[in-house]
């Protein structure tokens, strides 16, 4: 992977950029995003935001090497420390976990002003940024699953506002699959889901052999929930 030739996750990310952003990219791993961004959209700028001195000093090597010292800054710091309020328009973090994706915005929820794009690829529960979009005034416009290297991405897009008619039915069901998702029930969708439910098919196993008391029920149910959920979508 290099500037010119991303990872396809990453491929997936960099489309939704809009014409001429203003971005920050925040976990940036390398600057390969922002890199391949300037490439492609000569109006393009961007901050490419590290928190280890390591891979910052990575990222600046590759935007030296790349010759866009001008149209990328490449900053060290935790989250969204690295970018000033109304200074990008979209905000692209990948690679991470969707509980951290999460952290990362809601302490810098301050500096989301003048944000109208969010671009977020967790590795794994996507359901927690969903719950974060639908509680802060974000609408999820776009969403997409893949495997590449035997592992399975998915790419959350978000705009500014609020419609909650996007989960006026099969809420739950939507906030842990993905609304978009669902209806497509692509090959990735599949493999990721049915492992969930034989793994939660295990458990349930175990929890049949425990002692039975509130807190075992209770679990059982929630489980037994999650697996009938999934299995509607995963029969279509």
């Amino acid at each position: 992977m290099n500037e010119k030739q991303l990872s396809e996750r990453l491929v997936r990310v960099a489309k939704y950029v809009p014409k001429g952003a203003k971005v920050a990219d925040i976990g940036s791993d390398h600057a390969y995003l922002p890199c391949y961004l300037c490439i492609k959209d000569i109006e393009l700028t961007a901050i490419a935001g590290e928190v280890n001195e390591g891979p910052y000093q990575s990222a600046r090597k590759q935007v030296e090497r790349s010759g866009l010292t001008e149209r990328i800054d490449v900053r060290k710091g935790n989250g969204l420390e690295v970018i000033h309020c109304g200074e990008v328009n979209t905000i692209t973090i990948a690679g991470m976990g969707g509980g951290l994706i999460t952290t990362i915005l809601n302490e810098g929820k301050d500096k989301l002003e003048g944000v109208e794009t969010l671009i977020l690829q967790p590795n794994v529960s996507a359901d927690i940024i969903r719950k974060w979009l639908l509680h802060n005034e974000w609408v999820l416009v776009s969403e997409e699953i893949l495997e590449e290297d035997e592992k399975i991405y998915e790419v959350l897009v978000a705009k500014r506002g609020n419609d909650e008619s996007l989960y006026e039915d099969q809420k739950e069901q939507k906030l842990l699959l993905g609304p978009f998702l669902m209806q497509e029930v692509n090959h990735a969708f599949k493999k990721k889901w049915q492992y969930e439910v034989d793994n939660w098919k295990r458990i349930l196993a175990q929890f049949e052999k425990a002692n039975a008391n509130e807190q075992v029920e209770e679990k059982r149910k929630n489980l037994l929930n999650q697996i009938n959920m999934v299995e509607e979508v995963l029969r279509k």
